[in-house]
């Protein structure tokens, strides 16, 4: 006993260990559901989901391409969490930057596209990041719980949209059934990798990839960085090494917000086009949460694990079709993921 956790330690495979574990108990337990719901052999269920997430070139694109959003909501919670605040808004975070992307993207149409883009994804960094803050305020001012003004935020924000696009921002060719906004135009629009091919991969993924590498620097590679792993740790002997722990706080939850609102603002004008009733259909929030779980907010950690819940999406409706069962089962396999990670005691090999 005593050998197996001292192996796990000395090459430090924790961090891959409870990750993995998490990732096999949520596939079985999703296999006893499948089981109790339908007829359906499980091995042959998420062999559908797999192949249809990684089983190809176009499985490989979807599959990228639905993890870019995820890869910032991951970001979004990791960050928060290396200052110890647990950030259960991203998804309004997420939402607020999507409407400040398509916000200047629109009205300051006939800009060139070389002031023009760089303009609507700082809205949409800002947008998202002052939002953020909020909760931050809320609980330096008021003490509040980050986990409950965070949540609250999120259907604040979902309200903020129904109202712009059944008001300010609403097409006027729009019928209120559908409410959307005018189409993102091309100068405010990041375009795709391969246009003329049937892939839809676009240069999003590079403004993902940086804000990883951004991550790695800022949180292990500066003084900054130190101080808010140190209050994320323990706020007291942070403070007592001269540390301003609210101005800690602040700052992480900017950045929080800012990662999510990029995402959100990238999603709109690299995938959906324009802001729609319908751009939020995903829980991006939630799903960051397990990517940034799964990979120890860690930024490798983030992208592997955002590949691999993008993957859970793509292939999710493929697998609806193909076997019966509700792609639902990929927000179930994700829960299933959470609940196992953060209950990852149950996992530990006690010592003798």
């Amino acid at each position: 006993m005593r050998k197996s956790n001292s192996i796990i330690e000395k090459y430090k495979l924790g961090g891959l260990f409870y990750p993995i574990l998490a990732i096999l108990a949520a596939f079985i337990a999703g296999s006893i559901l499948i089981l109790l719901i339908s007829t359906k052999n499980p091995i042959d269920v998420y062999s559908v989901l797999i192949k249809s997430a990684f089983g190809s070139l176009k499985s490989w694109d979807s599959s990228l391409v639905k993890a870019i959003p995820f890869i910032f909501t991951g970001l979004s919670f990791a960050a928060a969490k290396r200052c110890g605040i647990v950030n259960l808004g991203a998804d309004g975070q997420f939402m607020i930057g999507a409407l400040g992307g398509a916000l200047i993207g629109i009205r300051l149409n006939g800009l060139p596209i070389y002031l023009h883009l760089p303009l609507t994804l700082i809205a949409g960094f800002l947008f998202g990041a002052i939002f953020g803050m909020i909760v931050a305020l809320l609980k330096i001012k008021f003490g509040a719980s980050e986990l409950i003004t965070s949540i609250m935020l999120n259907y604040i924000a979902a309200n903020i949209i129904g109202w712009a696009l059944t008001g300010p921002m609403q097409e006027k060719s729009a019928v209120l059934v559908n409410p959307q906004t005018e189409l993102i135009p091309p100068s405010a629009s990041i375009g795709r990798l391969f246009p003329a091919t049937k892939f839809t991969l676009h240069y999003g993924i590079f403004i993902a990839i940086i804000a990883l590498i951004f991550f790695y620097i800022l949180i292990w590679r500066s003084s900054v960085g130190y101080q808010l792993r140190v209050v994320g740790i323990n706020p007291s002997a942070g403070e007592y090494a001269g540390i301003n722990k609210n101005r800690m706080i602040l700052l992480s939850m900017f950045i929080a917000g800012g990662f999510a609102g990029l995402g959100g603002c990238i999603e709109i004008i690299a995938v959906q086009g324009r802001l729609m009733n319908t751009s939020f259909s995903i829980q991006y929030g939630f799903t960051g949460i397990a990517v940034a779980l799964v990979g120890n907010n860690t930024p490798l950690g983030i992208l592997l694990s955002g590949i691999f819940f993008g993957g859970l999406q793509a292939g999710a409706l493929r697998m609806q079709i193909l076997t019966g069962i509700s792609s639902s089962m990929s927000q179930v396999i994700q829960a299933f993921v959470i609940l196992f990670f953060t209950g990852r005691d149950m996992f530990r090999i006690k010592k003798a």
